[in-house]
């Protein structure tokens, strides 16, 4: 309600009062439209006239898609680690997308590092066109390493989760 009184105000002493504008008033003006929730607006006086206008875009809230299964592969494991010569099991994104490592930036990522997983618990989620889809765990698992940063970009069959089966 106050963004609407300045925007009102600062209209009056244009229009009705033909106080002149610099500048940083206009600007101001224009960030104070951008935050309101008005569409647009035009007024016109005598041979003044100011039309404000913008494109409100809305999101549509799906519910959460659970994924088929992740892919399974099999990745060599790094010189450096002192395991053997054993290979560690991948899950991979099953779809083209950005991964999401919790389900808002302020929460807890669903799963860590040395995180112990049961099949069919959350480990993820992938957006993709907009809709947000659950990606669940295939088996029980634990997680050795987590080889993708929350909100990147992901590609089909790309290693997302270095685990190991139990």
């Amino acid at each position: 309600m106050v963004l609407y009184q300045k925007i009102l105000t600062s209209l009056y002493e244009i229009i009705l009062e033909h106080q002149k504008m610099d500048i940083k008033q206009i600007k101001e003006l224009m960030d104070d439209f951008d935050n309101s929730g008005l569409s647009g607006f035009k007024i016109k006086k005598d041979d003044i006239e100011l039309e404000f206008s913008k494109t409100i875009t809305t999101t549509a809230i799906t519910q959460p898609q659970t994924l088929p299964a992740a892919s399974l592969t099999t990745l060599p494991t790094q010189n450096n680690q002192p395991s053997q010569d054993v290979s560690a099991d991948a899950i991979l994104s099953p779809m083209v997308g950005t991964f999401y490592a919790a389900p808002s930036p302020d929460s807890p990522a669903f799963v860590k590092k040395g995180d112990t997983v049961k099949k069919g618990q959350v480990i993820g989620i992938l957006e993709a066109m907009k809709i947000m889809n659950e990606l669940e765990a295939e088996f029980d698992c634990k997680i050795l390493d987590v080889l993708v940063s929350d909100g990147q970009p992901v590609e089909y069959d790309m290693p997302l989760f270095a685990i190991q089966k139990i």
